[in-house]
């Protein structure tokens, strides 16, 4: 591997995808290393957006696609979606081929579908690839791994190297592998500020092909930042928007969410369906989150200083810094994030579940002042939780912004986020 490139927690999995299907798809936001890392496996390469080649490209996509695939293997077509005759040449090429690793595509961009466009099923894996985690930008020590902790990990031990100071810089930074490195401001914040611009005047637009007013983005992503870890309806953001634009419709505010999704800006958190002992009612809405907390804080403008001012926004930005981060690692042991809210009012920010049923419950404080009541609620998850329908929880977790890693006396986990890794 190049000494430049910083080892990603999927090239595991994208390795091992290789090995077992003919081809497999990259998806995720612009920016976030999808193209660096297929890179890395691809022996020759086909770049759809080169300026040099795009216009000849898409037309022998048009006419002949199969031309496009002739390379050594594996082919990376990096974003494919640029010429949507591909995919069905790509699976069509692994079926004639009957041999594994090869094809890698890289998207940023979910394609409309069209009637004669295969699933793609079998042919072609799907993997999602999101913005750097703390432990593979080198921030978290990896100390504490989640993988252990659901095999039954002794006493977790760790020390975050992680300050409140830097945890608001490394919210700002976001994930973005281009300034993964670096430690200034100034440089280190363009990234996710030239990110929500180009979202802004461009990307939306061409997710659906529909023009997009930028200012109405762009008051839809601050909506979307202020109600960042939150449950807020699109009737609520519609409300918040409304006060500065009347003539905007709830049609219009679904239209542009929408797009924002295909882009892979926004990735609500879903909520949790668990079997309960009592018929208390889960409640059922998404939590808002954007792929990276850096994109809210850029909406925002809530530079580092800001947020060392504003400890309530803070707060929320960190929680959607460690669902990121836990989505990640989750992932690559075959999980998934969801949060939980019942009728009674007991919230806990992040359920992971892995697909053999096991799973865990994490509730995020940034402060040590808050860790016993947050104690308490994974405590009352744990008893609320029907353990003759489903297992008992492999681990109760308060991830935090502190320096320590423990097992407390009720044998609730605290670790901080600064020591974390899959």
């Amino acid at each position: 591997m190049s000494m430049d490139y910083l080892k990603r927690i999927s090239d595991e999995k994208l390795e091992l995808m290789l090995r077992a299907k003919g081809a497999v798809l990259i998806e995720g936001p612009k920016w976030c290393g999808k193209t660096s890392s297929a890179e890395m496996f691809a022996k020759s390469v086909l770049y759809m957006q080169d300026p040099d080649t795009s216009k000849a490209n898409r037309l022998t996509a048009q006419t002949k696609p199969s031309l496009l695939l002739e390379g050594e293997t594996p082919r990376l077509l990096d974003e494919w979606q640029v010429a949507p005759e591909l995919w069905n040449a790509v699976r069509f090429a692994v079926d004639k081929r009957h041999a594994s690793g090869q094809f890698v595509l890289t998207g940023s961009v979910v394609p409309t579908r069209t009637d004669d466009m295969h699933t793609g099923t079998g042919r072609i894996a799907r993997m999602k690839m999101r913005t750097m985690s703390l432990f593979e930008s080198g921030e978290s020590t990896g100390e504490v791994s989640l993988a252990a902790l659901f095999d039954g990990a002794a006493d977790p031990e760790g020390r975050s190297n992680v300050s409140v100071e830097t945890l608001a810089f490394l919210i700002n930074r976001g994930g973005w592998p281009a300034v993964a490195r670096e430690t200034d401001e100034r440089i280190a914040l363009t990234v996710a500020a030239d990110y929500l611009e180009a979202v802004v005047n461009e990307d939306v637009s061409k997710a659906d092909g529909i023009e997009k007013n930028p200012d109405r983005v762009r008051a839809l992503m601050r909506s979307l930042s202020r109600n960042i870890s939150n449950e807020a309806k699109t009737t609520t953001i519609l409300n918040d928007l409304i006060a500065n634009d009347e003539a905007l419709s709830q049609v219009t505010v679904d239209q542009y969410v929408s797009a924002l999704k295909k882009i892979f800006v926004i990735e609500d958190l879903p909520a949790w369906s668990a079997k309960l002992r009592s018929k208390t009612a889960i409640r059922t809405t998404a939590k808002r989150h954007f792929t990276d907390p850096s994109i809210a804080a850029a909406a925002l403008r809530a530079t580092p200083k800001r947020l060392l001012s504003d400890f309530n926004t803070f707060g929320f930005l960190f929680e959607s810094l460690c669902v990121r981060d836990l989505r990640i690692y989750a992932e690559s042991i075959d999980g998934n994030v969801c949060h939980y809210r019942d009728k009674s009012g007991l919230e806990i920010d992040a359920v992971i579940g892995l697909a053999d049923g096991r799973w865990g419950a994490a509730e995020v404080k940034m402060g040590a002042g808050e860790i016993e009541d947050a104690a308490k609620n994974l405590l009352r998850l744990k008893q609320a939780v029907d353990t003759e329908k489903m297992n008992e929880p492999s681990f109760l977790m308060v991830l935090t912004g502190t320096e320590y890693a423990f097992r407390m006396k009720n044998g609730v986990l605290v670790v901080p986020l600064g020591c974390l890794k899959n």
